[in-house]
């Protein structure tokens, strides 16, 4: 069974507090939502709540993570959120469902950012944290 809260908490702790830079092409982002795709939204004053309001309906749900064991939850969720739901869509179900292919998939993807590149270390700490969490959660 998938835990929101838990996914919600690992994806805070590295989508925490407002950033505005010029090099991210979300730009103005709060807790991980950005201006780009929320331009609705008062992004430096968005609360916690807020965000995991909008984690909760347009990536969890969005994603079907509800249907899916916590391992696989989280790694898909974490993976909508730093991709977007499309892009961890398609890697999900090019995965055909595999934990572990989905994040080779993710870090593979990566290396085709090069523009991004001074993003690079953050994204790979993130997965190497993000593989640790599923297998103390007993995930492959």
């Amino acid at each position: 069974m998938s835990d929101f809260a838990a996914a919600l908490n690992f994806v805070l702790a590295r989508e925490n507090g407002y950033v505005s830079d010029k090099a991210d092409p979300g730009g103005e982002t709060n807790f991980g939502i950005s201006k780009r795709a929320y331009p609705q939204l008062d992004i430096p004053n968005l609360t916690r709540e807020q965000a995991a309001s909008i984690y909760e309906s347009d990536y969890w749900r969005a994603c079907h993570c509800e249907t899916l064991d916590q391992p696989a939850a989280l790694a898909l969720f974490d993976t909508a959120a730093n991709l977007g739901v499309e892009r961890a869509m398609g890697l999900w179900q090019a995965a055909a469902g595999d934990v572990e292919e989905l994040l080779w998939a993710r870090l593979a993807y990566y290396s085709t950012l090069v523009h991004l590149a001074r993003f690079l270390p953050s994204w790979l700490k993130r997965v190497l944290l993000l593989r640790r969490t599923i297998h103390a959660q007993g995930g492959p």
